[in-house]
């Protein structure tokens, strides 16, 4: 199919409005949408906060009449009632005559449907520009509703020789106060932030947003994403910084006689307590990714040391990893990045580098992990 240099410049605009949602619209995806009559924009908008408008809603409110217009939109119209009603009918009654949509939404619900319902009326759908693009944008999303978990980013920050803290667990900080600027915009996008129990006990973060909606700007209000706390055998105590931060918390253990009585302080302090399956002496990785799926999380985010870090990736559940390399170097006995069971070279997983640049005085790496690690 053939696009136009118009069409390439017209869906790029809706790609960038979308980018607008891509902190705000969780769990539905981030969606951008430009009406365009005579080759000028009459309409755009973007995706709003979850019971907000869609973003096609958006633009042909914008555009007042959108009769005979052409629709670029980043993902397929929806063509069933959620909390709003099916963008594909608010096109079809607004009377459009061409929409081009980036890529399908993997919404079973949708999932096809809006592109046929829009071509039963008559309009001409065109499928497929700068579809890398738009998924990219919502690799959570689609994630989420093909495999029922969560896309999981699993972010390290290092000294150049790999070390993430020192023998004593110190780790404050390794990198530059532009590379924590920079993470806080990772927090933002992510639904959940997941930490291990040793770096809740070693740091007593608050794993809260530092960062604001002009710093990010957008329009919509941030909210605070939910913190995940994997705590086993119920360590943590009710006086912890982050169930005094606003915003959620929870703590994932394993079920037992002894959690289950540690567990009303936690639940009296503000958290909620959910006991998971084990797998060996820990919790089951896996079922509590599909837990937070289900709770509408596209992207989890987790910030942990070597040992939780190393056990996502140990167990297949890697999709991104960014590390924020500080020229530093901590040396030999400080702890390396990952608790890895490697013992040959042929075994060592295989990453692509997808982007690299300097933040502050670090730099910042983002890999992808080869297919079928």
């Amino acid at each position: 199919m053939s696009f136009t240099a118009t069409d390439h410049r017209m869906m790029a605009r809706a790609l960038q409005l979308a980018a607008k949602a891509r902190y705000t619209a969780a769990p539905n995806p981030a969606v951008g949408c430009v009406v365009v009559a005579d080759k000028t924009i009459i309409g755009e908008g973007f995706t709003r906060p979850a019971g907000g408008n869609h973003a096609e809603i958006e633009a042909l409110q914008m555009a007042g009449d959108a009769a005979g217009s052409t629709i670029y939109v980043t993902l397929e119209p929806c063509s069933h009632t959620g909390k709003t009603g099916p963008c594909c009918q608010a096109l079809i009654k607004a009377g459009v005559s061409r929409v081009v949509v980036a890529c399908e939404d993997p919404n079973p619900l949708v999932c096809g449907s809006g592109l046929k319902q829009l071509q039963e009326a008559g309009i001409d759908v065109e499928l497929g520009l700068l579809e890398a693009q738009a998924r990219e944008l919502n690799k959570g999303f689609i994630k989420r509703q093909t495999q029922g978990a969560p896309w999981v980013l699993v972010k390290m920050a290092a000294s150049l020789d790999g070390r993430t803290a020192m023998a004593s667990g110190q780790s404050q900080w390794v990198t530059s106060p532009a590379a924590r600027i920079d993470v806080q915009r990772l927090r933002a996008a992510s639904c959940a932030i997941i930490t291990g129990i040793g770096t809740q006990l070693m740091d007593d973060p608050s794993l809260t947003l530092r960062i604001t909606e002009q710093d990010l700007y957008i329009e919509d209000p941030l909210s605070q994403p939910l913190r995940v706390v994997v705590d086993a055998q119920m360590k943590m105590a009710a006086t912890a910084r982050m169930l005094q931060q606003p915003g959620p918390v929870m703590i994932a253990t394993l079920e037992g006689s002894a959690q289950r009585e540690k567990s009303q302080a936690l639940v009296e302090a503000g958290a909620e307590v959910l006991f998971m399956p084990a797998v060996g002496q820990h919790i089951d990785l896996r079922v509590l990714l599909k837990e937070l799926a289900q709770r509408g999380c596209n992207q989890v985010m987790v910030e942990a040391g070597a040992g939780l870090a190393g056990a996502f990736i140990a167990e297949g559940l890697l999709d991104e990893l960014i590390c924020y390399w500080a020229p530093k170097l901590f040396g030999n006995r400080a702890k390396p990045m990952f608790e890895l069971p490697i013992d040959t070279i042929d075994a060592h997983l295989a990453l692509s580098v997808r982007d690299m640049r300097q933040v502050g005085e670090d730099i910042k790496i983002t890999l992808y992990p080869d297919k079928d690690y």
